[in-house]
This record gives structure tokens, C-alpha cells and sequence, in this order.
């Protein structure tokens, strides 16, 4: 089999996709390290109010009501009905940490303030700050974890090449999300480290068919350089890519509009996740792949002693 002309010559312009790869790398790293991310309640500790109203109420006039007593960072959703509203509110560095204990009660009191006693109590709860480091910590462990399993597995199922570029390929995908977060300072929560997980499981389903394609072409295609080889392959596989990248930006925007509050942050991560983890698995990956010089010779099948190489087989 002889190289074959592609629709799309998508290495030509690797170089420019590198530099702007690395750029948003760097600022994302930048921003990550001056403004860090908007920690969640999950992992600063805070307070939880929930409570029922008598009537329908609005989370955006609450919200505006808890602007007025000066409660910072809350977050106000739906939970269950209408009428039951769910509050969460992060220690204010104003209070001692003995005022942010009975945070749940001045919640209480200024809500009853602007609607009257008819405004009930079901539960409020305060969780401390040690809770959410050790969240943290086996959030960061796990990620860690998730990015070594997946370098030992391509490692050992392609390549070592393989194997670095798909994990400089989810490094910047992570990373790049993380700076996203870090600039809007959107809440980071378990729901966007989920998804930030769910990314990295994503990314690396598309990388191994990319991959797959590669070696595949690799073996197959007599004729033509690594960098038309990888062409070839990633236009064979580009429809696939894009139907599956489209089919699940759907859902997600789905759940972004009319998924509520609670799973925003999931939402959000998994749309950028899948734009940017589409466009990785097209360029970070495969140019890895050629900066490390692959060739013929790194995926040619062992030859058993005795046995007649195919390349040399009329």
C-alpha cells in the first residue's frame, strides 16, 4: 500500500497549533500560580443552609438579599422544589472561626428578614476546613494516579512515544481547564473535578483511536514520510472525532441550560474538556509523535527467528 492524497493537511500547520498550545500552557500555568482557582465548598469548608419557603421563591433574589447583608461567595439553588432553597456559603474572611460556626444562623436571620418567619429551617451544617484539604489532597492523588496508569498502559499496549504524547496531550488539556477556571474564577467543586476526570478519560479514548490508526498506517503504508502518515491517518479518523465530539457537546449543553446550578461546574468542564481534548488528540498528540521522530522501524512487527520478513515477502 502506497501513501494516498488527504483531504486536510493538518501537520502543515503544526507549528503554529504548537505555539498556541504552549501559549495558553503558559498563561493558564501563570494564572494558576498568581490567582490559583475559586476553591469550592467542598474543599474550603463552609457553611450549608437549607430551608422552605411557603410559596415559590426566586434563587436570584435571594442571592440579591444575601449581597445586601454581606455575605460573599454563596451560591443559591434549588433543592427539590420551589419553594426548598439550598445555600451554600464559604468561610468570609471577614468573620472569626467562631463566627463563621454559626454562619447558618445569620443565613437564617437575614432571610427572614426580607420574607418573614414563614421562611423554616431544615438543616444547616458547617464543615471545616480539614475536610476540605484532605479532599484536595486525594483529588490531586488521584489525577496523579490517573495520569500514570494511562502512561504505563499506552506504553505497554503501543509505544513509549505513544505513550508520552498522550500524556503531554491530557496534561494540557487538564491544565488548560484548570486556567480557564482560574481566569473566570468559576467555583472548582468534586462536580468539575469529576468532570475534570471524565475529560481525561475522554481525550484518552480519542488519542488510542487516533494511535490505533497510526500504528495501523505505520505497518501498512509503504510509501510516504511519518508526517504523511499521520496526515493519513488523522484524516481516517476525523469524521469519527467529530461526530462523537459533536454528539456529546449536545448533551452537555443540554445539561448546562437546563441542568440547574448544581451541575454547572460539571457542565463546564466537560464542554471545554471536549473542545480542547477534540483539538489535542489532532495536534498535541500526533505532534509529539513527530518531534520524537517516529519512524517505520519503532512500530515494525518482531520478526520470530526463522520466519520470512513481510517486508521482504513479494
Amino acid at each position: 500500500m502506497s501513501a494516498t492524497k488527504y483531504k486536510i493537511d493538518f501537520m502543515q500547520y503544526r507549528n503554529i497549533a504548537g505555539g498556541i498550545s504552549l501559549a495558553l500552557v503558559l498563561a493558564s500555568l501563570v494564572s494558576l500560580a498568581w490567582n490559583q482557582v475559586e476553591w469550592g465548598l467542598d474543599f474550603t469548608g463552609g457553611t450549608l443552609v437549607e430551608v422552605a419557603y411557603e410559596n415559590p421563591v426566586d434563587p436570584g433574589d435571594i442571592r440579591m438579599e444575601l449581597d445586601k447583608a454581606g455575605f460573599s461567595g454563596h451560591v443559591v439553588q434549588y433543592f427539590g422544589s420551589e419553594r426548598d432553597i439550598l445555600v451554600r456559603i464559604p468561610p468570609q474572611k471577614n468573620l472569626s472561626d467562631r463566627e463563621n460556626a454559626t454562619l447558618g444562623d445569620e443565613v437564617l436571620k437575614a432571610l427572614r428578614q426580607a420574607a418573614g418567619d414563614s421562611v423554616l429551617l431544615r438543616r444547616s451544617e458547617f464543615v471545616g476546613p480539614a475536610v476540605g484539604e484532605e479532599l484536595t489532597n486525594q483529588g490531586g492523588l488521584g489525577m496523579l494516579t490517573a495520569l500514570a496508569a494511562v502512561m504505563l498502559y499506552i506504553a505497554m499496549r503501543f509505544q513509549f512515544k505513544f505513550a508520552v504524547g498522550a500524556v503531554v496531550a491530557l496534561f494540557h488539556d487538564v491544565i488548560i481547564i484548570l486556567g480557564i477556571f482560574s481566569l473566570t474564577r468559576w467555583d472548582f467543586d468534586l462536580t468539575v473535578l469529576a468532570a475534570l476526570l471524565a475529560v481525561i478519560g475522554y481525550s484518552l479514548n480519542d488519542t488510542i483511536v487516533v494511535a490505533d490508526r497510526i500504528r495501523e498506517n505505520f505497518r501498512k503504508v509503504r510509501r510516504g514520510s511519518s508526517v504523511d502518515i499521520i496526515n493519513i491517518s488523522l484524516n481516517q479518523t476525523l469524521g469519527r472525532t467529530m461526530v462523537t465530539s459533536l454528539t456529546t457537546l449536545l448533551v452537555l449543553m443540554a445539561l448546562y441550560f437546563l441542568g440547574g446550578e448544581l451541575i454547572r461546574g460539571f457542565a463546564e468542564g466537560l464542554i471545554i474538556g471536549v473542545v480542547v481534548g477534540t483539538y489535542s488528540s489532532i495536534y498535541i498528540a500526533a505532534n509529539v509523535l513527530v518531534l520524537l521522530n517516529i519512524s517505520k522501524e519503532d512500530l515494525a512487527i518482531p520478526v520470530k527467528e526463522g520466519a520470512e520478513d513481510p517486508d521482504m515477502m513479494g
